[in-house]
């Protein structure tokens, strides 16, 4: 009996260690405090003195938390960060639903990818919550934030932008942002009022044209993407025929889903390769998947035609492969951009055209940098039957 005791006493000691948080995080509590060095008893305070309610999320973050954040996150953002996301879950009924798992790592967390820590969600929270107060499904507060953010932020695309992964104060500060700092403002603008959202990307589209990064929110059980300039509805944008044609598990041509719990692959930052912190799964069969469903749904509606376009160097020279240049070509219909891509080059199959399905009987506008380094447009009035465009550089 009398080495009992002393079992029982551990085992005790043990489970009471982090109370009111599920065991399944006590190891990764244990090594997260480790890693926070200086910083461990300001995280231990928050997990301690945290509301019986909020304590495994907490408990999530710490566990989840980068390296670089346990040893300097300051416990005001972490504690202003938590006490809104769950003032959100508890005010809007589509956040009562989402399953904790959703909630833990897709509306709790701090931050996107790698930008600056700050505390964004209060000022988030007070700005995005009269838009959506009146709506009924989180598919109406989505549409909501997509058709007001600008408006209510000032903020613009912009090449001249300090830095591509700026926070959303940096963003505000400067009125603009690149395309993955439009997704961070985004991303936490929907996660302010209790909507699942991520930023996704790629780091080159298919034909070698660039990355591009956009948003992604949950409903219903489904992942959908969307942008901060949005299309008239969820799964439709100017680069969806882009996404369709993505490779999945190429480092390079994959699309990703970013995550704040580890996950299969690091997120391609394509401004700092070497960080290695921001989760990410390849989620590029999805985007295979939504394209082709949508290419059938336009070959069965009959009102869509295929465009196929090609890039010569001038009207002198456009009959051979060897007169072909590979440029960037996208196309619009009044200010709406209905997609883009990349032209084939001298090497390319001569049946290998940049192909576009569009409404018929409708002008578009495409778009490109000529020879002289001057933007051209190109009106074209495409009718009912498919057409092959040729367009020049010269």
């Amino acid at each position: 009996m009398k080495h009992i005791l002393p079992v029982i006493c551990l085992f005790l000691c043990s489970c009471s260690q982090y109370p009111g948080v599920p065991e399944t995080y006590h190891p990764l509590l244990d090594e997260a405090f480790i890693k926070a060095e200086e910083n461990a008893d300001n995280l231990k305070k928050v997990l301690s003195d945290a509301p019986a309610d909020q304590k495994e999320g907490i408990a999530f973050l710490i566990s989840y938390m980068p390296e670089r954040d346990l040893k300097s996150l300051s416990t005001d953002i972490l504690l202003e960060n938590v006490e809104y996301a769950y003032k959100a879950r508890k005010q809007f009924p589509w956040a009562q639903t989402i399953p904790d798992s959703i909630f833990f790592n897709d509306v709790l967390p701090y931050v996107c990818l790698n930008e600056t820590r700050e505390a964004w969600r209060k000022d988030f929270f007070t700005r995005f919550s009269p838009y959506v107060q009146n709506c009924k499904t989180i598919y109406e507060a989505i549409d909501s934030i997509n058709k007001n953010i600008r408006d209510e932020l000032l903020v613009d695309y912009n090449t001249k932008r300090k830095r591509p992964d700026q926070s959303p104060s940096e963003s505000i500060s400067q009125g603009m942002a690149s395309c993955s700092g439009l997704s961070i403002l985004l991303t936490d603008a929907l996660r302010a009022v209790g909507i699942p959202s991520r930023v996704a990307g790629t780091p080159n589209w298919h034909d070698n044209r660039g990355n591009h990064n956009w948003s992604e929110v949950w409903a219903d059980g489904q992942w959908y993407f969307t942008e901060y300039y949005p299309d008239k509805q969820l799964n439709r944008a100017w680069f969806f025929a882009d996404a369709g044609k993505a490779t999945k598990g190429d480092r390079q041509h994959a699309i990703y889903a970013a995550s704040f719990k580890p996950a299969e692959t690091p997120f391609p930052l394509v401004w700092n390769r070497k960080i290695n912190y921001v989760h990410a799964y390849d989620v590029t069969d999805r985007y295979i998947s939504l394209y082709k469903d949508y290419i059938k749904e336009l070959n069965s509606n009959g009102n869509h035609v295929s465009v196929k376009l090609s890039m010569y160097k001038n009207p002198k020279q456009s009959n051979h492969s060897d007169d072909r240049v590979a440029t960037n070509v996208d196309v619009f219909r009044g200010k709406d951009q209905m997609g883009g891509g990349r032209t084939a080059g001298p090497t390319q199959d001569m049946n290998d055209m940049l192909e576009f399905f569009l409404e018929k009987n409708n002008s578009y506008t495409f778009k490109y940098t000529d020879a002289t380094g001057k933007l051209r447009m190109e009106e074209v009035k495409i009718d009912d039957k498919p057409a092959v465009i040729k367009l020049y550089m010269e």
